[in-house]
């Protein structure tokens, strides 16, 4: 049995280019979205990352017609849907196969999905999900681990109201929403860049959405819709984890299609640690300063719905904030556990005390030293390739399976600013059963 581990010699400051590749977070929901019409949709710009293929594969399960036409490039025809069941197995490996929900109940009036898995962040409820599609009209019993929604003759229009805002749950309330019958009100919708390039493709398809305040968004729904075809946003994510990459090895990285005006909230961070950032129309430079130069500056920092400062970018944060001089303080308020990962920098010789599950110290700066590392998540695990890169000596990093959940040639993009990584297979001893 085999299993693929990153090999890294840290040590070395990155240069270069590197460009940013198509949201992750946008194409998910963009593939469902597609699941509306029975005419084709191209998406131009799609990462070439594991999550899209697992989530082409799922729609292929159910009788769509996915074509990965081109490098980058996909084409989804849902003409005739019959097996309007999602299995544990998709579920398991992609959380947002849950994303299928609201489309598939408002096309075909009826769909059984799995509950789904996901990073093992903590809690992560799809009820609010399921009380989405109640709140329009439909029927849904919990059974033996799945879900069995229907739709009496149609979805209705109604008042969509989260308790809290929820980025997957205002995109599934979107989708049920688009075909059903009359007038619905989403509140408090996220309000994150991805959210917005679904609105601009469901209009393309000829859905009456709209958002009419920073935190509410109508729809008005329609008969059917058409296909549109649909070049994907630059990932946010992405785009910060490079420019932490830059930082934290003291080097000097252009992002080209990046989403600056997108990043405000985690720029900021940046600025306020002491990393030189100049945004361009469509790039972003990041100078770091040279390692143990004592140049960046500790800072408390919280994650937020957008546009405060993306959960997501909270680990390379972290990472960065370990070179910072002083003690910084972090508060992770959307997911519980998503600081898990700290015990392993503190393998590293990072100074981190994890206070609970949402708030950790860091005492700073600290030389870390290659590890053997374990990923737990797609996050966290780019974030301890970071760390291996800024670090002194090997680090061998396991569980690189996450992180190409995400991030499109990962290993390439890092060799090309002169990191020294390598992915390797790694033989791993069948269990005893």
């Amino acid at each position: 049995m085999e299993r693929e581990v990153f090999r890294i010699e840290g040590g070395v400051p990155l240069r270069g280019t590197v460009a940013v590749s198509g949201a992750k977070n946008a194409a998910l929901k963009l593939m469902a979205a597609a699941t509306l019409t029975g005419e084709r949709c191209r998406f131009d710009n799609v990462p070439e990352i594991e999550d899209v293929r697992v989530m082409a594969g799922t729609l292929r399960d159910l009788g769509v017609v996915v074509d990965h036409a081109g490098p980058n490039r996909y084409e989804v025809a849902s003409g005739d849907v019959e097996w309007l069941f999602v299995p544990l197995e998709a579920a398991a490996r992609m959380r947002a196969s849950f994303i299928l929900l609201g489309p598939l109940l408002a096309r075909f009036g009826r769909v059984i999905i799995s509950n789904p898995g996901g990073d093992r962040i903590g809690r992560r409820p799809v009820n609010l999900h399921v009380d989405a599609m109640r709140a329009l009209g439909a029927e849904i019993e919990y059974r033996n681990g799945y879900y069995f929604a229907r739709a009496p003759g149609r979805l209705r229009g109604g008042d969509v109201v989260f308790p809290a805002v929820t980025v997957m749950g205002t995109e599934n309330a979107m989708l049920g929403a688009v075909l059903a019958d009359g007038h619905t009100t989403i509140r408090p919708a996220a309000r994150e860049p991805e959210v917005d390039d679904l609105i601009d493709f469901l209009r393309k398809m000829g859905a009456q959405v709209e958002r009419t305040a920073p935190d509410i968004i109508e729809v008005e729904g329609v008969r059917r819709l058409r296909g549109a075809d649909h070049r994907l946003i630059p990932d946010r994510i992405e785009a910060g984890t490079f420019a932490v990459a830059a930082a934290v090895t003291g080097g000097g990285v252009r992002l080209e299609g990046a989403p600056c005006e997108n990043l405000g909230a985690f720029l900021e961070v940046l600025t306020a640690i002491g990393v030189d950032v100049a945004c361009g129309r469509d790039t972003i430079e990041v100078r770091g300063a040279p390692p143990a130069s004592g140049a960046y500056r500790a800072c408390d920092v919280a994650t937020a719905p957008y546009p405060g400062l993306a959960t997501d970018l909270q680990a390379p944060t972290v990472v960065l904030l370990t070179q910072a001089a002083g003690e910084s303080r972090v508060h992770e308020t959307i997911f519980e556990d998503r600081l898990e990962y700290t015990s392993e920098l503190a393998r590293m010789g990072a100074r981190i005390e994890l206070l609970d599950s949402t708030h950790c110290r860091i005492h700073g700066p600290t030389p870390l030293r290659g590890a053997e590392l374990e990923v737990g998540d797609l996050r966290a695990g780019a974030s301890l390739i970071l760390a291996a890169l800024a670090a002194d000596g090997r680090s061998t990093i396991r569980g690189a399976h996450h992180v190409h959940r995400g991030y499109e040639n990962i290993e390439r993009k890092f060799l090309e600013l002169g990191a020294r990584i390598e992915r390797v297979a790694e033989e791993v001893a069948a269990q005893a059963t």
